[in-house]
């Protein structure tokens, strides 16, 4: 198949790529912009660990095609962290143990992290609604409750 010239604005920068009409949002991120942070897994949409924020909201990249993302601002975890620095919100889920393998982490991190932009102070029941889309098979939700709850005092 023949590739096409996207433009794609990821992490606050435009990026230039060849990619075929049929990429996939998280393939483009993953292979051709090395942005490995984001993860495949189920690949039909159905566990959330390719979750990306598109124009502020989280969406599964496994299912979006790269090439429709042209004119929206994406957001990928790699975004998170500043000057080798971890985000509130990923220091929380270190300190909290909301990670255990850490393969659906970054898919729930951005799902919480847009969650946060709009509900400062969310409570358990908002933080699990906002993470209903991520399924992790080795954690408790009660560590990623104390994750948020660690964020936000830290964001005070």
């Amino acid at each position: 198949m023949a590739k096409e010239l996207i433009a794609l604005r990821v992490n606050g920068q435009t990026r230039e790529l060849a990619a075929a009409p049929n990429a996939t949002l998280l393939d483009v991120l993953r292979e051709d912009l090395r942005l490995t942070g984001t993860k495949c897994a189920c690949d039909d949409a159905s566990c959330g660990a390719c979750t990306v924020l598109v124009d502020g909201r989280p969406m599964l990249s496994c299912v979006m095609l790269a090439a429709s993302c042209q004119d929206a601002e994406i957001q990928t975890i790699e975004s998170l962290a500043t000057q080798g620095e971890l985000a509130a919100l990923q220091e929380g889920f270190v300190r909290e143990g909301g990670a255990q393998c850490g393969f659906c982490t970054p898919g729930m991190i951005m799902s919480l992290h847009a969650l946060l932009a709009v509900e400062g102070q969310p409570s358990d029941e908002q933080v699990r609604a906002a993470i209903s889309g991520n399924i992790c098979r080795c954690t408790g939700y009660m560590q990623i409750c104390r994750a948020v709850r660690y964020a936000c005092q830290s964001l005070r």
